[in-house]
């Protein structure tokens, strides 16, 4: 088969199994935040390439391994932001966390803690940061594929969510 030079692609990998339940909560501007609520967030990632370029292949399955292994770790904890100044680490050993989240104290079991390295866990951060994430751990595949562009959606509803695009190696 003979594609016209310029030509992309896309692939897409978008299944029911590559999603993860956790619990959050957003701090706004002005000091206040949302209440601790959860989420069932799916994710699912598309890559553009030039079929002529490298060898226009992707393998399927280490996508999907990839999300899959992402999706299990987040699933099933409270996702708080490093980067948030409304959020104060007053504690942390392996037995317990206390913080301070916009002047209220939590103390929460360490091991249902996961402190991701964004400024508010909000569907956008996520989208990127599972960019980052995908882009590292996939880095050869999509090197090798010669993919220009990967988009990675976050959704928190059905119809409501957030996507990130980018190059790969663009954010080193």
């Amino acid at each position: 088969m003979t594609t016209a030079h310029g030509t992309r692609r896309r692939l897409f990998v978008a299944k029911d199994e590559h999603k993860f339940s956790c619990a959050h909560m957003t701090l706004f501007p002005d000091g206040t935040k949302e209440r601790l609520h959860g989420h069932n967030y799916r994710v699912s990632v598309s890559v553009e390439f030039e079929p002529e370029q490298g060898e226009g292949f992707l393998d399927f399955a280490r996508v999907k391994a990839t999300l899959a292994g992402l999706c299990a770790e987040l699933r099933e904890h409270l996702l708080m932001p490093t980067e948030a100044e409304a959020v104060t680490l007053i504690h942390r050993d392996d037995e317990s966390t206390e913080m301070r989240v916009c002047g209220k104290r939590y103390v929460l079991p360490s091991d249902e803690l996961i402190w991701l390295p964004m400024p508010n866990v909000v569907v956008e951060h996520l989208a990127e940061y599972l960019w980052g994430r995908i882009a590292r751990d996939l880095e050869v595949d999509l090197r090798r594929a010669n993919v220009h562009s990967m988009e990675v959606t976050v959704t928190e509803a059905p119809g409501q969510g957030a996507t990130f695009q980018a190059a790969p190696g663009s954010l080193r």
